[in-house]
């Protein structure tokens, strides 16, 4: 019985060595997002579509829960070629100032505004990723963003007052909530949880996907659903790297990365449901703040993205002219 165990154990390692040669490429993505997360279910869904649809060219081999590094450590690997793909998302405000105009508060109403977006001013924001050295290959997201926190519910900005809040890393986050009243510091998507059980923070933000994947729910109170800002994320690769690659595998690539946003978009919407019941179970107490208050608080923000960033007005004026589908 032991050698027939032995037969199989071989049998199943040399099968799993034939599917790892199988490919003429085999390409790395990394992200943060935990088991059950929105980010891992859309990288899991991009690379299925490579791997069944490119005729056996390519293989995109997925790691997720921060296995290959935090979303800093994969901007710097993805230029290394360590890593061939990256799922960043707030992060990206901190490689060009362009993309913090998905940092304002409310300024995204629903997914049909960011497809308007999206169609309307594409060209620059890869623009401004390839001018760092980077190439965006499609678009996820990371959804709409609520607060959690141990200390009281949030109704209105001034409840957020001394409040010790982890923001992603991205400047626009932490003045945000500095405007509010908070304490804010960006902190790792991996350290979050043992700093809410510890008490090092009182709360985080994020979209139900995160929080309930993360398990914030097991170690916060309060849950205030204020939806201050949507985070698109970005199926991202090095623009040295991916313009090196045939151009038959960028176009598949592009292809399923857009297939992909299809079935986030659809995945997202349906778990903005299924997740709060999740949160609401776990004992944590649910609130809506109050949206208009949070808008009001908000205006200083706008006028220093308008004065600190080049052509920021602008930014902000054609974007929320697309908030209508008219």
């Amino acid at each position: 019985m032991k050698l027939f165990a032995k037969l199989i154990a071989a049998t199943a390692a040399i099968g799993m060595a034939g599917t790892a040669y199988a490919a003429d490429m085999t390409l790395k993505f990394g992200h943060v997002g935990n088991p059950g997360s929105l980010f891992e279910a859309s990288v899991n869904n991009f690379a299925e579509c490579v791997n069944t649809s490119m005729d056996g060219k390519v293989e995109v081999q997925t790691f997720g829960s921060s296995q290959l590094g935090k979303d800093k450590e994969l901007l710097q690997k993805l230029k290394l070629g360590q890593v061939d793909f990256a799922l960043p998302s707030s992060v990206m405000s901190s490689v060009s100032d362009i993309f913090g105009i998905f940092e304002m508060p409310y300024i995204i109403r629903d997914r049909d505004h960011m497809r308007r977006v999206q169609d309307a001013m594409m060209d620059k924001f890869q623009s401004a990723a390839e001018a760092e050295g980077y190439h965006i290959v499609g678009l996820a997201e990371n959804g709409f963003r609520h607060i959690t926190n141990n200390v009281r519910p949030i109704n209105v900005p001034a409840d957020l007052d001394g409040i010790k809040l982890r923001t992603p890393n991205g400047v626009w986050r932490v003045k945000m909530f500095q405007e509010y009243g908070a304490n804010p510091t960006p902190m790792a998507f991996s350290d979050v949880f043992t700093a809410l059980q510890t008490g090092v923070m009182d709360g985080q933000e994020n979209p139900y996907a995160q929080i309930a994947s993360a398990k914030f729910q097991e170690v916060q109170k309060y849950l205030s659903i204020t939806g201050h800002v949507y985070t698109p994320a970005y199926i991202l690769a090095s623009q040295k790297h991916f313009s090196a690659l045939p151009e038959d595998v960028q176009a598949g690539l592009r292809e399923c990365a857009a297939k992909q946003q299809d079935f986030t978009y659809e995945e997202a919407a349906r778990l903005e449901t299924e997740l709060l019941d999740v949160i609401k179970a776990a004992g944590v107490e649910v609130n809506e703040a109050d949206k208009d208050a949070f808008v009001e608080a908000s205006k200083p923000i706008y006028e220093a993205f308008a004065a600190e960033v080049e052509g920021g007005q602008e930014m902000i004026d054609a974007v929320l002219g697309l908030a209508s589908g008219s």
